[in-house]
């Protein structure tokens, strides 16, 4: 019962490849992040469940004696006291078939990545607009002006973050 070998196509696939007992737990997890992030995108990657909203949020995988979670490295550090009860690894923990699943810290280790993930596509539109706007200054008041005033408006931004 091994998660590297099971090569199924879409996650109904993959947990029809386990035992009944396995696949109530891997059920249950899935259950849990869809509710959780409604809006993933549902995939297989790695070989595993895979859940996906502006970027990566969180896989599971069920091998010999343990279900694997993983919610990246930033995911696993804001819940790193919760956790600790766990077999770790940098971006990965172990929650063991003999013990019951920690499934309202799944939720919200998920809702946390969620909001990681939103940050970073805030912060990523900010800069496209940024950059969009430093090209029509610079095409109406030249090159100079503009990155004058954005090194300006930059240093302005960075004092404000500073402060907080």
């Amino acid at each position: 019962m091994d998660s590297t070998k099971n090569k199924a196509a879409n996650v109904d696939e993959y947990i029809a490849g386990f035992p009944k007992e396995i696949q109530q737990l891997l059920k249950a997890v899935r259950a849990t992040i869809k509710k959780a992030a409604p809006k993933a995108e549902e995939m297989i990657s790695y070989q595993m469940p895979a859940y996906k909203y502006y970027g990566s949020l969180v896989y599971f995988a069920a091998f010999k004696n343990h279900i694997g979670f993983y919610a990246t490295p930033i995911g696993h550090t804001a819940f790193k006291k919760e956790l600790s009860v766990y077999k770790e690894g940098k971006g990965s923990v172990q929650f063991p078939y003999n013990r019951p699943l920690p499934l309202a810290l799944i939720s919200r280790i998920v809702k946390f990545r969620v909001k990681e993930n939103l940050k970073k596509e805030k912060a990523k539109k900010e800069i496209q607009q940024a950059e969009r706007d430093f090209e029509k200054m610079a095409a109406k008041k030249g090159i100079a002006e503009a990155f004058w005033y954005f090194a300006d408006s930059n240093a302005v931004i960075r004092g404000a973050n500073d402060s907080l």
